[in-house]
């Protein structure tokens, strides 16, 4: 699997009002949910947001904020699903 890299603003822009996934820098967190909004910092705000540690449901959270220089990766909840299927 290739990875290439991307422009972030104009990605996350286009992820606005989606479903993603947001890797964290440490650990195995990982949050879902709907991408509200992005700011100029690329602070992400999520909706009907629910927590994963290790790949294990923590339980929903609901609304967050999750701060730019704690997130190691964005991407779309949508491609992961397919990725798994394959």
């Amino acid at each position: 699997m290739e990875l290439t890299p991307i422009n972030p603003k104009p990605y996350l822009h286009d992820l606005t009002g989606k479903d993603v996934v947001v890797r964290l820098k440490w650990g195995k967190t990982e949050y879902k949910g709907i991408l509200i909004s992005v700011d100029s910092y690329m602070n992400l705000q999520l909706d009907n947001a629910v927590e994963f540690v290790d790949g294990e449901d923590k339980g929903a959270l609901g609304e967050i904020m999750i701060r730019c220089n704690n997130v190691l990766w964005v991407g779309s909840a949508l491609k992961e699903d397919e990725d798994m299927q394959d």
